[in-house]
């Protein structure tokens, strides 16, 4: 551990995307990092800072959570500041508030810059936050860019769209996922910058890269990142939730999800999470119900409801009668780590979100694929050629897909002897890997010598 008695605490802010898979990670990278001795502030929007879990005892001194008031704007619903309070096709006035955020977040840097004992060494920045990066440049504090695994960024222009290099062959991406990103390159309405724009003017004012990622869990990728991004890039390691990840709970109580649970035999159930940021149109979520009722596997399945759908045409016409006793549905909060971690769950059937898939293969479990958007894709590609479970088949060309197709990946995955056996014997291997705290808490300690570095150089 990079201690403070060794050498001069680090201060450090951290400022992440409005997601809740970008606020969490990035927390916990936060308690890491005063875990060894150095502060921390933590920057987000009031709401966003309540929503967290609370910090650990060991952390809480000397990590400061400083809220940004969000500016209220057309079109964006009231209270909401984060991409779960809002569809995903209904973002942009999203994206222009949070461009509101410059000016406070400006404002508390030359606040914090006014004192040397306040003054930042470094500021860490997601991957959309030019304004965080000029901020710093105003006031010569270097910025590191946090930056998803190489999968992605490989798939990921690194100049202008107009000169953008094509994706190499191997990540090659179908058609449906370049249709669904192409609005990523264009305008956004009234915000008026694409996402793309957001991120190259962002990368090309940092001084460093810091990835969600290491050599172990990208062995193929990882070493490319630096050379596709033109940057120095630093790895953080996957920073997997500590093992008191059930601190997220409401309560203390056994939730009723983890008591189903308790009736089922050992790895007889295919948990079901698709994430709660863009839910599936109705149709797909019937198709996917009847597919796992295809499949014959027990499933609980944490459901986010279809946007504008009633209840009761929420599922297919009698699947939860059909499926009472070896299939569980539930529409609210879950505990997922808990889920993850219960000797009756035998696979994870995920869209393949970064935090799902370092959750599952944390706990070793073979996956269903199933990506919706994103970097999910390419998540899911490089899972698969890993060869830690399978793809739902997908029509290359709109996305779509069938019961057949869920039916045959969850057997696949579950039922399949030599098949299985292969899955979870790769997914195991995996677990080697995010499991291993010693590695991780290196990965940290080195990222951390690497911010040391820069700061004393630029000192001298």
């Amino acid at each position: 551990m990079d201690a403070a008695g060794s050498s001069p605490p680090l201060r450090i802010v951290i400022v992440p995307w409005l997601a809740f898979g970008h606020m969490l990670p990035y927390l916990e990278l936060a308690e890491r990092l005063a875990a060894r001795g150095h502060r921390v502030s933590y920057v987000s929007t009031p709401r966003n800072l309540a929503r967290l879990p609370p910090l650990r005892p060991a952390a809480a001194p000397r990590v400061d959570l400083v809220a940004l008031p969000l500016p209220r704007v057309e079109g964006l619903p009231d209270g909401a500041e984060s991409t779960n309070d809002v569809p995903d096709d209904e973002r942009e006035p999203l994206w222009k508030a949070f461009d509101g955020l410059a000016a406070p977040f400006a404002a508390f840097l030359a606040n914090a810059c006014a004192r040397d004992d306040t003054r930042p060494h470094w500021i860490l920045a997601d991957c959309f936050h030019h304004w965080a990066v000029d901020a710093a440049l105003d006031h010569k504090v270097p910025c590191a860019m946090f930056l998803p695994t190489a999968a992605v960024i490989a798939t990921m222009p690194q100049r202008q769209p107009d000169h953008a290099a094509s994706a190499p062959a191997e990540h090659a991406v179908p058609r449906h996922e370049i249709e669904a990103t192409a609005p990523l390159l264009s305008d956004q309405g009234v915000s008026g910058m694409s996402i793309v724009q957001r991120y190259l003017l962002t990368k090309e004012r940092c001084t460093v890269g810091a990835i969600r990622s290491c050599v172990e869990w990208e062995p193929d990728s990882y070493p490319l990142a630096a050379t596709i991004l033109g940057m120095p890039v630093v790895p953080l390691g996957l920073l997997p939730p500590s093992p008191d990840g059930g601190r997220r709970a409401p309560d203390g109580s056994e939730h009723a999800t983890v008591r189903w649970l308790d009736a089922q035999p050992p790895s007889s159930v295919v948990y079901v999470a698709l994430g709660s940021e863009v839910p599936l149109p109705v149709d797909h979520v019937h198709e996917l119900a009847l597919g796992l009722e295809l499949a014959g596997t027990r499933f609980l399945w944490a459901l986010r409801k279809p946007n504008g759908v009633p209840d009761a045409d929420m599922l297919p016409a009698g699947f939860q009668d059909r499926t009472r006793g070896h299939g569980l549905v539930t529409t609210g909060w879950v505990p997922q780590m808990s889920i993850l971690a219960h000797g009756a769950v035998g696979a994870f059937l995920t869209h393949c979100g970064r935090n799902s898939l370092i959750e599952g293969l944390l706990l070793g479990h073979p996956l269903v694929m199933l990506p919706i958007f994103g970097d999910q894709g390419p998540n899911a590609r490089a899972m698969e050629r890993k060869k830690v479970g399978l793809q739902v088949k997908r029509d290359d060309n709109d996305g779509s897909f069938n019961r057949e197709g869920v039916a045959d990946a969850v057997r696949g995955v579950m039922v399949d002897g030599e098949a299985r056996r292969g899955f979870v014997a790769n997914a195991r291997k995996m677990q080697n890997v995010v499991a291993d705290e010693e590695l991780q808490e290196r990965y940290v300690d080195g990222f951390v010598q690497e911010l040391r570095s820069y700061t004393t150089a630029a000192s001298e």
